[in-house]
């Protein structure tokens, strides 16, 4: 057996416990199938979100975490209402409703769409590398004062309706942790996230940081909306850890979306954008020709890990021969 074949099995050997460790043995909390699992937590990115886990530094090993090690992370938590004012004029003039219209410029989201038939909406104001012009334009002040903490990579404003709710899942990549700071919430403890299985209130003027790839939930069972600042920050980790996390950053820069068309989308947004059609029709055909619909999602799955399978076998088969 040569090298080629070995480095091969090394890697399908790699993705399976990748996938078998964030599903069986990754924290307490389990989702009740396999393949609620494949459908709610993105398996494709376990083998990469595994290197991230092993280099992030012990005390960040956990659900929920303090958010002092942020530099200047003071400064948010001082202009708390400086931001919550921002936001809810944002609200007022129809900004959230606006950007999750059908067939506006923020209505194609790959990361975050699946949540708007929940009633939950979002306005960004910076995601990785980008700073929207929508958001200097309409909240300065607060673009002003995120600018101030480096560790923060992403960040947008989001409201959880009265009454609703967001099911178990987990976010894709383990690139970042996830900043929240209560602007306007019931401050009541029905109005909650589960992450893992460590309970979180929102309140107002007060922060936690999570790690989304842990399985979690999201519940407003009270009959006012939550208002909240929502940021992807830097997870703190070794040298090694670091290296990774500066070329995954550079995936997640693909995935701005715009809240208006004044604003760039990332390469990933515009593709999922374009194939978006496609997607609907085959939702419309899940509906109507479910065995169809699961053939065709089987064979272009199969055809995907194939692929992929084979482009990783040719960079093995090409690493042999160099060095042979």
């Amino acid at each position: 057996m040569n090298f080629s074949i070995l480095g091969l099995l090394a890697v399908t050997a790699y993705f399976a416990a990748c996938i078998a460790y964030v599903y069986r043995w990754r924290g307490q909390r389990r989702y009740d199938s396999f393949t609620q699992y494949l459908r709610k937590s993105w398996p494709v990115f376990a083998p990469l979100n595994c290197l991230m886990y092993m280099t992030t530094r012990a005390h960040a090993r956990q659900p929920v975490l303090d958010a002092d090690y942020l530099r200047n992370i003071q400064l948010l938590r001082d202009h708390w209402q400086v931001m919550r004012d921002e936001a809810l004029a944002l609200e007022a003039a129809g900004a959230f409703e606006a950007a999750k219209a059908e067939g506006s410029a923020g209505y194609y989201d790959v990361g975050f769409r699946t949540f708007y038939k929940r009633g939950w909406s979002k306005f960004y104001l910076k995601w990785y590398g980008t700073t929207h012009r929508s958001a200097q334009r309409l909240c300065p002040r607060t673009t002003a004062l995120l600018a101030q903490v480096p560790q923060i990579r992403g960040a947008m404003f989001s409201i959880l309706p009265a009454g609703a709710e967001l099911s178990l899942h987990a976010d894709p990549m383990a690139c970042s942790l996830r900043y929240h700071l209560g602007l306007q919430t019931p401050n009541d403890p029905a109005c909650r996230i589960q992450v893992d299985v460590v309970d979180c209130a929102w309140t107002d003027g007060r922060d936690f940081i999570f790690d989304e790839t842990y399985p979690h939930s999201a519940h407003n069972g009270t009959d006012r909306p939550r208002l909240i600042l929502m940021c992807d920050v830097d997870r703190p980790m070794n040298a090694l850890g670091r290296l990774i996390h500066a070329a995954y950053r550079v995936i997640a820069s693909g995935t701005v979306v715009p809240n208006t068309a004044e604003d760039r989308r990332g390469l990933y947004s515009a593709l999922f954008a374009r194939l978006s059609p496609l997607r609907e029709r085959s939702m419309k055909m899940k509906a109507e020709r479910r065995r169809t619909y699961k053939t065709l999602k089987f064979v272009l799955n199969s055809s995907l890990l194939s692929a992929l399978m084979g482009m990783i076998f040719a960079v093995l088969q090409m690493l042999e021969a160099i060095t042979a």
